[in-house]
């Protein structure tokens, strides 16, 4: 058990440095180019607001779902 342990030890650390390393390996001048035209135009907003409508959409349908599937369950154990 303990050597289980310690594998998923040394994985979760091998993953933390292997993406600590990439996101230091990149460097401000490596910005996409799509984002600055979108934020110079003033489109990126309509972007965030975007995205935004859609989370918060499917945040709305995940939680009308938890309720439904609550309710159902409350009718199964009587």
């Amino acid at each position: 058990m303990k050597t289980n342990v310690l594998r998923q030890l040394a994985l979760v650390l091998l993953l933390v440095v292997s993406s600590v390393a990439a996101a230091w390996a990149q460097t401000e001048t490596d910005a996409p180019e799509m984002a600055d035209a979108l934020r110079q135009d003033g489109k990126i907003y309509v972007v965030v607001v975007a995205v935004a409508i859609i989370v918060a959409g499917m945040l709305v349908y995940l939680i009308s779902l938890d309720r439904k599937v609550s309710r159902l369950e409350k009718e199964i154990k009587p």
